[in-house]
């Protein structure tokens, strides 16, 4: 169990360096969370700095989910290496969760991170690389056709989990319950957005369909 709960605290560690105050270091110590939607995000960092700086922060959130699955679950700690009683998912599933709790709740940052997307993303191009492509292509035909980041983010996790446990299960339910739990998160962190969608006062990204002649 220790090297689970070693690595889990790695990825967490990993999850709490947020893309946007990093590259923000750079820009005169720009911190999305002061302006804008105040969210420390790719969608917020477009928003208020363009595409170059936006660019750059989703390479960095969606990093840390590729790392956290790909890196850390085979890591041999010194002096713990690697536990043949522990089962190897379930090491990876726990690392990739981390990665997104710090991403949201980042320890360097005050517990005052994003909300989780981005790095959900690259986990799941990872983890489930066949179901990528669905997944963001869901998000996209969200944002065309509503305008709204916010809710394409939500809806592409719940149907990643949808896919995944219509073609993982029974197989791999420690995955469906990984994707449920990430499911929830996100949604979770999206609280706001919601509010202000059913209110209509949420922000929207360039011309719907539902506005367009």
């Amino acid at each position: 169990m220790l090297e689970l709960g070693l690595k889990f605290a790695f990825a967490y560690c990993l999850g709490s360096i947020l893309g946007s105050l990093a590259i923000g270091r750079f820009h005169g110590g720009a911190d999305l969370r002061e302006v804008g939607s105040r969210n420390p995000g790719a969608t917020n960092a477009l928003r208020t700095h363009g595409r170059l700086y936006a660019l750059g922060v989703m390479i960095i959130d969606v990093g840390k989910g590729v790392v956290a699955v790909l890196v850390i679950p085979g890591l041999a700690i010194p002096g713990v290496g690697i536990d043949p009683e522990i089962n190897r998912a379930l090491v990876t599933y726990s690392a990739a969760f981390a990665a997104i709790l710090g991403h949201v709740f980042p320890l360097w940052h005050s517990f005052r991170g994003g909300k989780g997307g981005a790095t959900a993303a690259g986990i799941i191009c990872c983890l489930a690389p066949l179901l990528a492509g669905p997944v963001i292509g869901l998000w996209v035909l969200v944002i065309l056709v509503t305008g709204l980041v916010g809710l394409a983010t939500v809806l592409a996790t719940v149907g990643a989990a949808v896919l995944i446990g219509v073609t993982r299960l029974p197989a791999e339910p420690g995955f469906f319950v990984f994707a449920c739990l990430v499911a929830v998160l996100v949604t979770y962190t999206h609280r706001d957005n919601i509010r202000r969608m059913l209110d209509g006062t949420e922000a929207i990204v360039g011309r719907p369909l539902w506005r367009r002649k």
